[in-house]
């Protein structure tokens, strides 16, 4: 294996290291501070507390066609980290990232659910792609500009649903610079299937702070394949609830009720309610219970449904119903 002297002194010295570090640090921070940046990261925040793009107007200029901002602002973070990359070769860029062999993806500023993000694709590199097998649609709000490049995309809308499955619509729509795409994710969705040399794209998306739920259904016929909690707080809860289950904390019981008895994600409450009756079911129950008088509570009818099944098969449990309200 070859390995370079610069390599190699770092074994023993890595100060040169946390120094471009250090330096790339402050000139992410000074490009953060720039008037620029902080009024698109106020906008940022507002976006993600639900505000309406249109009412924001350093970061809906992102995405006007007819206005340079989008380009203005890659084009500056751009030539500042690769100027100071110039001088300090080892550092690493203190964006967020990911990439595989197709896209690269960095996140330029994160607000809460409201994201901001550069993303790059290799034309070569799809093309030798497996093209995909489903579609997942989510309740992302997703807006996208093309900076350069063009190909074609593959979309998909969410039609009549049906027992087991649903209608997909798809469709191909050319993809061109300085297009702008808006996508409300719960009922369509889309992905590149050519790209001519590179693409590259700035994309703002707005995630569900909870009880949004994803489905994943198969391109050739339709039927769902998959289910999740739409939103990463649900899935933690999710998480959480299990994870407590199996570790057989009956002491958490009453915190599980207490998640299942909240207002919030029916999906992530239905769960947490399912993981008490296991842990703990005269908690559990009680919990059931509960929720099943509800009249304006989603989980009423199910929950009452499940109650009576459970009192059926353990008539025991009537003696922890709670008292009546």
């Amino acid at each position: 294996m070859l390995i370079r002297p610069e390599l190699r002194a770092l074994r023993s010295d890595d100060a040169p290291q946390r120094r471009a570090q250090a330096r790339l640090g402050e000139v992410l921070e000074s490009w953060r501070a720039s008037p620029v940046v902080a009024a698109i990261d106020a906008d940022l925040h507002r976006f993600g507390q639900r505000a309406e793009l249109d009412d924001l107007s350093a970061l809906s200029a992102l995405f006007d066609p007819h206005d340079s901002a989008a380009e203005q602002l890659v084009t500056d973070i751009v030539a500042r980290m690769l100027g100071e990359l110039q001088h300090n070769a080892f550092g690493q860029v203190l964006f967020r990232h990911s990439s595989d062999a197709v896209q690269a993806s960095l996140m330029l500023l994160r607000r809460g659910t409201a994201t901001l993000a550069l993303q790059v694709v290799d034309g070569a590199a799809l093309e030798r792609r497996e093209p995909p097998v489903s579609v997942a649609f989510a309740a992302t709000e997703t807006v996208e500009r093309i900076l350069r490049g063009s190909g074609e995309a593959e979309h998909v809308q969410f039609g009549a649903p049906r027992p087991g499955g649903a209608e997909l619509i798809r469709s191909r729509r050319p993809v061109i610079t300085g297009a702008v795409a808006r996508r409300d994710g719960a009922s369509e969705t889309q992905w590149l299937c050519r790209v001519e040399g590179s693409l590259v794209s700035l994309k703002l998306q707005r995630r569900p702070v909870s009880g949004a739920v994803m489905r994943e259904y198969v391109l050739a016929d339709g039927n769902l394949a998959h289910q999740a909690a739409g939103s990463s707080r649900d899935s933690r809860l999710e998480l959480v609830a299990s994870l407590l289950s199996r570790m057989e904390r009956r002491d958490a019981a009453p915190l599980l009720a207490a998640m299942a008895e909240e207002q919030g994600s029916t999906a992530m409450r239905w769960q947490v309610l399912r993981e008490c009756l296991a842990l703990d079911s005269g908690e559990g129950f009680r919990a059931l219970s509960l929720i099943a008088r509800r009249a304006d509570d989603p989980l009423a009818a199910p929950a009452g449904a499940l109650r009576a099944q459970l009192l059926e098969q353990y008539p025991v449990l009537a003696g922890v119903d709670p008292c009546p309200a």
